[in-house]
């Protein structure tokens, strides 16, 4: 995962975790990926902006596209794919969003995917945004040969 094989990783290039914690942990063979949203390295967030009015505008499919491509990247740090991923927790602040959010994830996983879970959650770290996916995958560490 990094040059010092470290259990934990921080990915650059990646939106620095909003705490003392890695994008990723591996313990034997799996990953367990943190908690991820749509925040890009700048701060920003994919699938928010506001108009001259300061109206904002939220969009559930660009927010999660963004999040799996943040995990995509991240696995891929760890030396994974998403199709490593065994099991998803998905928390989304409003379930009205749920039928745009399983589109998009429909686009990146099927039946033969990982488990999943997707609960309803008061709020997230930073008002713009609307979703949130932790993931544990199944990586084999390989061997020094």
């Amino acid at each position: 995962m990094s040059d010092t094989m470290s259990d934990a990783l921080l990915v650059e290039g990646k939106a620095t975790p909003r705490g003392r914690f890695p994008h990723v942990r591996r313990a034997g063979d799996f990953v367990f990926v943190s908690g991820t949203s749509s925040r890009r390295p700048d701060g920003s967030f994919a699938g928010a902006s506001a108009d001259a009015m300061g109206t904002t505008t939220l969009d559930i499919r660009e927010q999660t596209r963004a999040v799996i491509e943040n995990i995509r990247d991240l696995l891929a740090a760890a030396g994974g794919e998403l199709s490593d991923a065994v099991s998803v927790t998905t928390y989304l602040v409003n379930m009205n969003d749920f039928g745009g959010y399983n589109e998009v994830y429909g686009e990146y996983f099927d039946e033969s995917g990982p488990a999943r879970t997707t609960v309803a959650v008061h709020q997230l770290p930073h008002p713009h945004l609307l979703i949130e996916i932790s993931c544990i995958a199944h990586i084999p560490q390989r061997s020094a040969a």
